[in-house]
């Protein structure tokens, strides 16, 4: 019987529990300097010069090392044609957003470091600022002289045929607001000198491979004298996919100084360090006739990228091209334009583009619904692309693979009792009921490892007996330890405890992609998987030529090799790893996994609110989940990766927001200010899985990692603004704070 499937218990845990875990934070080295770093209070001035002399003679400070003093190249910007918008490793001469870096203090302890930085000044000279990236677009204020504040953008012109046939066109203003993504292990950092001349690299990153090809560029070094370890990482929804300047800036430092440097940020500086999430606006039309049938669909985005251009600058092409969502819209034109502000730059965070599609479209679907006076899953189901129209190819470009949308959201309208809770709803309003019950659909795609990228992998069998499995994979929380020994179990018949996994360590594994765009399983997994399947046609090959059988009646366990109805003949793994080594086939299999397009996860989410209509506190009393990653190698992994993604939607629709004043001030740059959900705010969750596997890999898997945080955002929005439609309210923005609904209501009487 397969392993796959089942609900294996994570590997990794214990250790965790325990509290072994190999950190950054963790490592023990020998006698290294501690690095803090001096960041603009300003977000956007100029300087000619920084005062180090009483930082340099506090206690404990060894060294003050400013732009001028570190041998790097700048990050190069994201968008092709800006190179004046490169990140420098440390400001030299302006600042463009408060937390900006512009000068790295070392120290013998890290309080040292942090007291001396609080010593360091610069001659600022305060400069215009733009926060709102809608005023950014008028390049009043350009934060990079001579040049536009428009990072990118694209050309598609209006088409005035867009409409043709449509009975009613809505239209409406959305903003998915910033958002901090609040990992729990904040960003960390050791680089060590070895006496052969070569840096060794320790990060919480989610792409060794990636940071090392950056420290690479930025620092002119040859490939082979670094390496990039990252052991345990404590969580990083997208944002350590990012290279930072800090990470260069200590990579640099160790090089100029030949002494190991170890540095790990506090949650302040880590709420305005780290990249942001989301921060776009969009201009929304739907058309349709007056039986619901959808005519056209219109996106125009205005994404804040933040200070410099980072992968944020690029999130509105992943928005463009999921925008039609689930639906059969035959016209569909997306426009976009990404922006620069005096604000922590924007990148990736778990959905990366395809939650702000979601919302869009199902927000859209909702008002369209209320106009009509259709039901809201009616209406959806009139839409919805059918299953056997699958694969198909979308008016934006997308390459659907499989689908069966109706049953998701049949599933989930059955799980949920969604004909009770409409019943429910009416009672409430015949009775004018100070808790109004909201109910909530959403019904979603999204692409996973967009781009097709490949995956490395390689398992080995030691002469030793055990199994040690290569990944290019960067996990950080997913579970990649157990996932990974399943398939291999599943292909050898060995025991789980018998396969070491490594993953995130460039000398150990030569190349990777990383962990990211929920891309792992149906990349990494596949080559693991793929390596694993070669593995055992080579030892059952090896075993039967020893034996003089057939290699249909070898079998693989726990033990070794043998031959079905032969007890006598079997040989352990170590003994046929030796013999199969001096035969020159070693039992040591690499496998590069190359998808020929990404896959598209799906689902629908129902979420039930009561809105108090006298106070505008919002309670979410349930949420009912099915999704659709194709094959399910272990449900409780998914699952897993479903109640965070619903957790962290749930947050993004009821109460998380970075905010800045005009003059560009962090106004929640602490968990005192920032509103992080937490379990209290959350009922238990309803998930039901449905599989509909996939061929663009030989697992039948898609992406899960990030569905739960696509569906659950629009879900809980719509059920919010359902329970508040009879008051005539038809649209608030996120986040849904009782202020803002209680001003919604107070200014419908």
């Amino acid at each position: 019987m397969s392993i796959l499937g089942s609900r294996v218990i994570r590997k990794e845990d214990p250790g965790l529990l325990q509290g072994d875990g190999n950190y950054v934070a963790n490592l023990e080295l020998d006698h290294p300097l501690y690095a803090c770093f001096v960041t603009s209070p300003f977000a956007h001035a100029s300087f000619t010069s920084i005062s180090t002399d009483e930082a340099l003679a506090a206690p404990g400070v060894t060294h003050v090392l400013s732009a001028a003093d570190l041998e790097a190249n700048p990050i190069p910007a994201a968008v092709k044609g800006r190179p004046e918008c490169a990140r420098p490793i440390l400001a030299r001469d302006r600042v463009r957003y408060v937390g900006e870096p512009y000068a790295l203090v070392l120290a013998e302890t890290p309080q040292a470091a942090f007291d001396g930085a609080e010593l360091v000044y610069a001659d600022f000279d305060p400069l215009g600022v733009v926060i709102d990236p809608e005023e950014a677009l008028k390049d009043t204020v350009p934060l990079f002289p001579g040049t536009s504040n428009i990072f990118s953008e694209s050309d598609q012109a209006q088409n005035p045929t867009l409409f043709d046939g449509a009975d009613v066109i809505v239209g409406e203003r959305l903003i998915n607001q910033r958002l901090a993504p609040c990992s729990l292990e904040t960003r960390a950092m050791a680089a060590v000198p070895t006496q052969d001349g070569r840096l060794i690299v320790y990060s919480s990153t989610q792409s060794a491979h990636g940071l090392k090809r950056t420290l690479v560029r930025c620092l002119d070094i040859d490939e082979a004298s670094i390496v990039v370890r990252a052991q345990d990482v404590g969580g990083g929804f997208g944002a350590k996919v990012t290279v930072y300047p800090e990470d260069v800036a200590i990579a640099a430092a160790t090089l100029k100084l030949r002494r190991a440097i170890k540095w790990h940020e506090d949650r302040s500086r880590s709420m305005l360090g780290l990249v942001h999430g989301r921060a776009q606006v969009q201009y929304l039309e739907l058309g349709a006739t007056k039986d619901g049938k959808l005519v056209g669909y219109r996106m125009r985005i205005v994404q804040d990228s933040g200070a410099y251009p980072a992968f944020g600058a690029l999130l509105p092409t992943l928005t463009c091209l999921m925008a039609p969502g689930t639906y059969l819209i035959p016209n569909v034109e997306t426009s976009y334009v990404s922006v620069a502000t005096n604000t922590t730059p924007i990148s990736a965070y778990r959905g990366a583009g395809r939650p702000e599609a979601a919302a869009a479209i199902e927000r859209m679907m909702d008002r369209l619904a209320a106009e009509l006076e259709i039901d809201a899953v009616e209406l959806r189901r009139r839409n919805l692309i059918p299953k056997e129209a699958f694969p198909l190819t979308t008016p934006t470009g997308a390459n659907y693979d499989v689908g069966d949308y109706a049953r998701a959201l049949d599933s989930v309208c059955e799980h949920a009792g969604y004909e009770q809770l409409r019943d429910e709803q009416r009672r409430r309003r015949v009775e004018r009921a100070p808790l109004q019950l909201g109910i909530g659909i959403a019904v979603y795609v999204e692409v996973t490892n967009g781009g097709g990228s490949s995956e490395y992998g390689r398992v080995e069998v030691k002469d030793d007996g055990s199994i040690v499995a290569y990944s290019g994979t960067s996990p950080h929380g997913q579970g990649h330890a157990t996932a990974w020994s399943m398939l291999i179990a599943d292909e050898l018949g060995v025991d789980l405890d018998q396969i070491q996994v490594i993953t995130g360590d460039t000398d150990l594994v030569p190349r990777g992609v990383g962990t990211f765009g929920s891309r792992s399983l149906q990349t990494g997994g596949a080559a693991i998987s793929g390596a694993a399947h070669e593995l055992n046609i080579r030892a059952k090959r090896m075993a039967a030529a020893m034996f003089e059988a057939s290699e249909a009646d070898v079998e693989l366990t726990t033990s070794g090799a043998f031959v079905k109805g032969s007890p006598s003949l079997t040989i352990d793994w170590s003994n046929l790893a030796k013999r199969a080594r001096e035969m020159g086939q070693p039992l040591d299999v690499t496998l590069d996994f190359d998808p020929d397009d990404a896959t598209y996860p799906f689902g629908a989410h129902l979420a039930a609110v009561e809105v108090d209509v006298e106070t505008g506190q919002v309670r979410l009393i349930s949420f009912t989940a099915v999704d659709d990653a194709g094959r399910l190698l272990n449900p409780l992994l998914a699952e897993g990766q479903v109640h965070g993604g619903i957790s962290q939607g749930i947050a993004q629709a009821l109460f998380e927001e970075f905010r800045y004043s005009a003059d560009g001030t962090p106004l929640t740059p602490n968990f005192a200010d920032y509103t992080v959900i937490s379990a209290s705010e959350l009922p238990s969750f309803g998930v039901i899985h449905q599989e509909t596997p996939t061929f663009m890999n030989p697992l039948g898997a898609k992406g899960i990692g990030e569905s739960g945080t696509i569906g659950s955002t629009p879900a809980v929005w719509n059920a919010v603004i359902d329970g508040l439609s009879h008051l005539g309210i038809r649209h608030i923005n996120l986040p849904l704070s009782p202020q803002q609904i209680y001003q919604s209501i107070a200014g419908r009487q």
